[in-house]
Order: structure tokens, then sequence, then C-alpha cells
């Protein structure tokens, strides 16, 4: 850690909270020479997703009959898991009862020393009651099946997202964002007709005019601007009280990573960026994302804010930065733990971004 951040005793005090961390666990870990920006939530586990498989019918029917075989069931973008404490991805038999409630045939995931993994979406399942914070942007209800114990529930996966092992992280952040394509994605873009799901789930076909559709995946920019010790941070409407986390915005098209991030930056904070570089990705299935962290060096220091874009952006200092994460700041609280923006704070505030 660089002496600067040592020069408080707050800081050395919680020096140890900000060690490079790695999350660990029997279901899939991560590899010792991975580099530290592969270990954000939904970095992977090294499943292996056979994508030759995909287009093998019959071995793909080998393995749905498997006995190893494993299903996660997914609600409503929202996966099933058990425990309180320390929460784990339920994963179920193909032929569970849950299963009579999908209404299209079962994603093939991946495989690994354990076996194969498949999902299926059961949206059409229709609980007791629904909440009213069902579609907004976090929602904290949990819903239980009757086919399933009581002890299992469906769950937000940005609530428990960062206490999951990598393995349950990949399979539930890849499950859930190509299920969510499924349902946007059910009829042809060429002439409208209802398509059909082919390729183990990774594609679909129209029967009518033969056009092919393939997942897709939209590009983010997500950005640690630094002012010599300082970091800006930003919020933005209906966001819980509080919280600050970095700004961030899509990629356009014929637009550069570096560009966006400048783009993004100046339009929401009118904050111009110098030298850009990449730190690390991550896979953000709310709905379908792919989000590229960047470091930027901030050319001017006077913010201006579009409020059409976010609510306000503050520059704060990596001491300020340290009490934020240790929940002693009186005003502002941490990005969410999982999150790749408290992945790169927390490993600017260890400086070990590599």
């Amino acid at each position: 850690m660089r002496n600067l951040s040592l020069q408080t005793p707050l800081a050395f005090k919680f020096a140890l909270l900000f060690r490079p961390w790695h999350r660990s666990g029997s279901k899939g870990g991560l590899g010792e020479k991975m580099k530290i920006a592969e270990t954000v939530t939904f970095g992977g586990a090294g499943l292996d997703r056979a994508a030759q498989l995909r287009d093998d019918p019959k071995k793909l029917d080998g393995l749905f009959g498997d006995a190893t075989t494993k299903c996660l069931a997914i609600w409503r973008g929202k996966p099933l898991l058990t425990g309180e404490e320390t929460p784990e991805l339920v994963l179920l038999a193909p032929t569970h009862p849950i299963f009579d409630d999908a209404t299209e045939g079962a994603i093939f995931l991946g495989r690994d020393e354990n076996g194969a993994y498949f999902a299926r979406d059961i949206s059409a399942w229709e609980p007791d009651e629904l909440p009213e914070t069902m579609g907004v942007f976090y929602d904290p209800s949990e819903q239980h099946h009757p086919d399933v114990p009581p002890s299992h529930r469906f769950a937000e996966l940005r609530g428990f997202m960062a206490a999951l092992t990598p393995l349950e992280a990949e399979l539930s952040a890849t499950a859930r964002a190509i299920l969510n394509w499924h349902r946007s994605h059910r009829f042809c873009a060429q002439c409208g007709q209802e398509s059909v799901q082919i390729s183990g789930g990774w594609q679909r076909s129209c029967t009518a005019c033969n056009a092919q559709h393939f997942p897709r995946t939209d590009p983010v920019v997500i950005m640690l601007i630094l002012h010599g010790n300082n970091v800006l941070l930003g919020r933005s409407p209906g966001w819980p009280d509080g919280v600050y986390s970095l700004l961030a915005g899509f990629v356009e098209p014929g637009e550069t990573i570096e560009a966006a991030v400048r783009r993004e930056v100046l339009e929401e904070s009118g904050i111009k960026v110098g030298a850009v570089d990449y730190l690390a990705s991550q896979p953000w299935p709310f709905p379908s994302s792919l989000m590229f962290g960047c470091r930027g060096v901030a050319t001017s220091c006077k913010i201006t804010i579009d409020p059409t874009e976010i609510e306000d952006a503050i520059w704060v200092s990596r001491e300020q930065v340290t009490e934020i994460f240790a929940g002693l700041h009186p005003t502002i609280k941490p990005a969410r733990r999982g999150a790749i923006a408290h992945f790169l704070l927390h490993n600017w505030l260890a400086d070990c971004l590599d």
C-alpha cells in the first residue's frame, strides 16, 4: 500500500481491510496465477462452455439425462438460492418438477469435472402475489416455489452476487443474461415472425425467413477518474440515499473504449479526461452488459453536471474513500459489493490495480 494512504491513523487502522482479496470456494476456484483484475465478481471460474456440443443434439440430450447434470431455475431474472448468512445457488436435477413451468428448452451453460450445467426459465409460474417492487432497479422481495423446500427462494442476483463462489457467479450471470435475451428477442428482427431456440440455447432461428439471431452484449465503460489524490464519484436518480459510485456509460457505435470514457465523463460531469488505460472487465447481466473498467486522468477539476444524466458528482479524497469503505463517512455510502465500481475503488485504495 502506498505511503500516502497510511499517513492517517484511520487509514492505518483499516489497512488490512483494503488488501487484495480473492473469492474462493470448493464449487469453483480461481487459479493462483490469474490477475487481480480477473477476480472481479462474475469474472469466471474457468467453466468449459464446450461450444462444440451446442449443435450436437444427441450429445446434449445425453448430457441432459446424465445423473451428474445440474440445472439452474431462473424466475423473471431471479436465480434460486438457499441459505441466509452464506447464500448458495441451488442446482437441481433437470427432471425436477419445478421445470414443468418452463416454456422453452434448456440452455446449455457448460461443464466441468463435476458434470454439465443447464438453465431453464420458469417465468410462466405465477406466485400467489406479486410485490410492488417487481421490475424496479432493485427488487428485495423473494418468492418461494411450492415444489422446493421452504429454505429455497428466488431472489435478486444483485443482493447476493458477492457471496457466491466463482462458479456459482459465472453460472448465474450467464443464465440470467441469455435467458433475458430469449425473453426480449422472441420475434425475428428481419420479418417479425416468432423465432425458435436452437444451438443449445445460444441462437434463435426464424422458420419464416431463415434469419439467424445471436445473443447480444452491450459494451459499457465505467471510469476511475483521478485528479491527484482524488477520485470522481457520482450518483444517478433513484439510487438509495447516500450511495455514490464511479461514472459509467454505453459505448456508442464507431467509438473506441478510450473515446467513450472521455465523452461520457465530459457529458455527465463537465470534466475533461486525458490519458486513459484499461484495468478490468466484468460481465454484468442487468440485463446484458460487459463493463470495461478504465482509469482516466482528469485534466480539469470544475464539475458541471448534466441533470438529465446524473443527480450529483463530487471529488472524494483517498482518505474519504477509506472512511466510506469502513462505514464511517457521515453522508456517503459505497457502491454495492460485487459491482466493478466497488472492485476498482477497493483495489485503488490497496494500490494493487494491475
